[in-house]
């Protein structure tokens, strides 16, 4: 029960972003001419009363009247004049709209290709940005414009529409307005001149403007219109409670033959119709070759622009890695193409699709005949690998040649059996190097070589001997074998070879970023590590102080960035995608921009440049750029949480110490301040009346107190300059046993009491130091010592040198300190029963005397002591005597 209360808050939160953030408006018709443009400035007119801002960005009135007449009274924004090839063309002004960013603007032809120059390609990506951008946008489209039904007018008209809309760009649209027109109608408005002029209108009557054409794309629209209408239905029925059945993923297998970008259209409107989420997998068996890798990466391309997601698998049995996969994602349909199969295959049921059928009886197996697609991509194939198989059966020929050459050779020294591992050593040759068609041909023309030459009776086909033909036979079936064992290892090695690379990639990669200490560290590593790789050229780009992006990484030299590659970063950044070449947004720019961090956090962008001459990356090596990419965006997403934690524990630190110094000063300062104003309140009321004992008594209390007084303020003023780093070091050379008597005569006055053992070496030991500063930390060492240490028990003091330093210890027997809180006593103004704070301690004394001596680089440490109390060690380093400095 509440796992449905919360898919139904879930369901209404979506609905309620949805409805805010949907701003599109499509009039979507079968064919131009049904008035898809006369209804879009119908519908702005009526807002334009109802006193809506409604700009006109750009619209096609192809000359009629009756359009035209409708952009009276309306604002119309200016066009951008664009220069191309010889003339001057007016396109949409994408800069002026956000500029003046109205309420409602009207751009006609979503399908539109922007000619060079401007920022994205297609107009759909222009109108993306002004809904990225708040504003609401009124549209024109024609079915046929749609990608995932580009197969299906092709097939119906024989024209191959070129302009495409990505299907995932519909469902950015919040209505769907479906513009209608009976065929008759409309073919009459064409011979009429109302649609184009008449030499047009008379080709495409007798072309695309058929009445079977207009009555098919018809009823395509009115489909579409309807899918995007039972897509709306389920997000308000989630929203409302309503049960809706599972969303199970649909998975399109693709293998590089030429239905696979038909498979992936489909897919998309499986998927529309449903509701369902959708990916589209190849299993890379590393034999693939370059036609069909190309067809592989074009499916891949056109699955990303129309939403779905792109998986590569890799494997040698492709139906365990489908199954396999669709177990682990969910997927409750598979969709597969028809291929020609191999006849014996298919009767011992090991073909794809009975595969398939057998063991995926819980999954909805679609499978897709396109046997027109079939033939010609098979004569295409033919066509494009005819050099390629001539140079590779040419191999075998001479391969098979040369085996027959040493058999020849080898006959006087080898028995006949013998002769038939050289063959099978050419065939396995022939076989790690080549496909399996051409190891078959190997393998049999190195049958009938072995059996015409050296299978008695020779130089027939005729075997005498039933034993030659038990091993000709057995040679045949062993080299059948080996041959299709040798090309799946082959295969199964450049599988794992191509995953080793990316695998070492993003462990090096993953390595070396763990290694960087801040930001700048992780954006040198990552384009170090990037360029690598991939051997480019790279930059990282970052906002500055002055919040203009600017490269801050570059390897392996300084990578100089164009007018154009700067607008391609920076849009990047701001929209969160990539931008530049191999995209359709500014792809002017040389370099292919790569955003940095998600949506929330921005960290830069990523710029790659590549050869000239190359092409698109593979999605291979699209997926392991995406995936580096992505492991320094999340580095640099640590490194900020970090320095954004190491702040808020120094908020936190000065915090502390600013409470702690309050709390001091109120104690520290109010104590002897009080003691002295009470004395000297006394001596004012009572000094005829006090003996001379009492009055001298009462002004010691005053000078005691001042004396305590004056320490407290040289801790904070020595505390201060050690935080600022203006302590000033004046080193001379001294004798470590005067500082340390000069250390002990001042706490004999101040403690009289208190009994001090001197230990000291019988040597002279020289320190190269301020002796001011070390007397000071001695000073507050014994201070504190004598503080803690009963009233019977002496504070010792042991001076010697070891290993090259000096060495002072301050030994009391005192309570001691607990182990956890001995590297705390040296904090400021630690509190605890056996800090300095105890007894009219400041609680800086240890801290100064830290900071003194780090100075001089040494160190203090609290060590245990055997029987009790405690040791507080100084270590100072010994330099050579000044006799002794050459």
């Amino acid at each position: 029960m509440n796992d449905e209360r919360h898919a139904r808050a879930d369901a209404l939160l979506d609905a309620v972003k949805s409805e805010d953030g949907q701003r599109l408006k499509i009039f979507l018709g079968a064919a131009p001419g049904v008035g898809k443009t006369f209804a879009m400035l119908s519908a702005a007119r009526e807002l334009r009363k109802q006193g809506v801002d409604v700009v006109v960005g750009l619209v096609e009135t192809h000359g009629r009247t009756e359009t035209s007449a409708l952009l009276e009274g309306v604002d119309v924004l200016p066009t951008r004049a664009v220069h191309y090839a010889g003339r001057v063309f007016q396109e949409f002004d994408l800069e002026g709209a956000l500029a003046r960013k109205p309420a409602v603007i009207l751009v006609d032809e979503l399908a539109h290709t922007n000619l060079p120059g401007g920022r994205h390609a297609r107009r759909w990506q222009d109108i993306a940005e002004l809904l990225d951008a708040g504003i609401e946008v009124y549209t024109a489209l024609n079915v046929q414009h749609l990608e995932s039904l580009n197969d299906q007018v092709r097939r119906i008209t024989g024209v191959a529409v070129r302009e495409t809309v990505p299907d995932a760009f519909l469902d950015r649209a919040r209505d769907i307005v479906l513009v209608d027109l009976p065929p008759r109608e409309l073919i009459a408005r064409l011979r009429q001149g109302k649609v184009y002029v008449p030499e047009t209108a008379a080709v495409a009557l007798e072309a695309f403007f058929s009445p079977g054409n207009l009555a098919a794309l018809r009823e395509l629209a009115v489909e579409t219109v309807a899918t995007h209408v039972d897509s709306d239905l389920r997000v308000h029925m989630r929203a409302r409670g309503g049960a809706m059945p599972v969303r199970r993923r649909i998975m399109a297998a693709i293998d590089g033959a030429a239905q696979s970008e038909y498979l992936v259209r489909m897919a998309r409107r499986i998927a529309e119709r449903r509701g369902a989420p959708w990916s589209v997998v190849f299993v890379d068996r590393g034999r693939a070759d370059g036609t069909r890798r190309e067809r592989v990466d074009a499916a891949m391309r056109l699955a990303r622009r129309l939403g779905g997601e792109e998986v590569v698998l890799r494997g040698h049995a492709v139906a365990d890695e489908l199954l396999a996969w669709a177990d682990r994602e969910g997927v409750g349909q598979i969709i597969v193409g028809r291929t020609r199969e191999r006849p014996i295959a298919r009767r011992l049921g090991y073909s794809l699709t009975q595969q398939l059928l057998r063991r995926g009886a819980h999954l909805e197996l679609t499978i897709v005949a396109t046997p027109a697609e079939r033939a010609s991509a098979r004569r295409r194939l033919r066509a494009g690998n005819a050099e390629g198989s001539r140079r590779e059966y040419g191999i075998a020929t001479a391969t098979t040649a040369v085996a027959m050459a040493l058999s020849f050779v080898a006959d006087r020294f080898l028995s006949v059996a013998n002769l038939s591992l050289v063959f099978l050593t050419a065939v396995l040759f022939v076989a790690v190097r080549t496909r399996m068609a051409v190891a078959v041909y190997t393998a049999i023309l190195c049958f009938l070589g072995y059996n015409f030459f050296f299978a008695p009776p020779r130089y027939t086909l005729a075997i005498a001997n039933a034993d030659d033909v038990l091993a000709v036979v057995l040679f045949l079936v062993a080299a059948l074998v080996c041959s299709r064992l040798a090309t799946r290892l082959a295969g199964q090695v450049t599988s794992l070879r191509a995953a080793q690379v990316r695998g070492r990639a993003l462990v090096a990669l993953g390595q070396q970023l763990a290694a960087a200490a801040d930001a700048a560290a992780i954006r040198e590593v990552g384009a170090r590590v990037l360029a690598r790789t991939l051997d480019i050229h790279v930059a990282i780009l970052a906002r500055d102080a002055a919040g203009v992006l600017a490269p801050l990484a570059s390897a392996p030299e300084a990578l100089p960035l164009s007018a154009q590659d700067f607008a391609a970063a920076d849009w990047s950044e701001m929209h969160a995608e990539p931008a530049g070449r191999f995209t359709d947004t500014l792809r002017a720019a040389s370099s292919w921009m790569l955003p940095l961090g998600g949506d929330t956090q921005r960290a830069g962008v990523v710029a790659l440049r590549f050869p000239p001459s190359s092409n698109e990356p593979d999605p291979e090596h699209r997926g392991l750029v995406l995936a580096m990419v992505q492991d320094i965006g999340q580095a640099l997403e640590r490194a900020r949480l970090a320095s954004e934690l190491e702040s808020a524990r120094v908020q936190g630190e000065t915090e502390r110490l600013r409470n702690a110094l309050l709390s001091s000063v109120s104690h520290d300062l109010r104590s002897p301040l009080a003691s002295m104003i009470g004395s000297a309140g006394t001596l004012l009321d009572y000094e005829e009346r006090l003996p001379a004992s009492e009055r001298k008594e009462l002004l010691e209390a005053i000078l005691g107190e001042g004396q305590r007084l004056d320490r407290y303020i040289q801790n904070l003023l020595d505390m201060t300059r050690l935080g600022h780093g203006t302590l000033k070091l004046s080193r001379d050379w001294v004798d470590a046993g005067e500082i340390v008597a000069a250390a002990v005569g001042r706490m004999r006055k101040l403690f009289p009491d208190t009994r001090v053992d001197v230990q000291l070496p019988h040597d002279t030991v020289l320190l190269h130091a301020h002796p001011a500063l070390i007397e000071q930390a001695v000073f507050n060492i014994l201070e504190n010592a004598a503080r803690f240490s009963p009233p019977s028990e002496p504070v010792r003091v042991v001076v010697r040198s070891e290993a090259g330093r000096l060495l002072v210890d301050v030994v009391d027997r005192g309570p001691g300190i607990p182990e956890d809180e001995r590297e705390k006593i040296f904090d400021m103004f630690h509190s605890v029963a056996r800090g300095d704070r105890g007894k009219q301690g400041t609680g800086l004394g240890l801290a100064i005397c830290r900071g003194m001596i780090g100075a001089h680089g040494g160190s203090v440490e609290a060590l245990p002591n055997v029987g009790g109390g405690t040791t507080i060690r100084i270590s100072l380093p010994l330099p050579a005597p000044p006799d002794e400095i050459p």
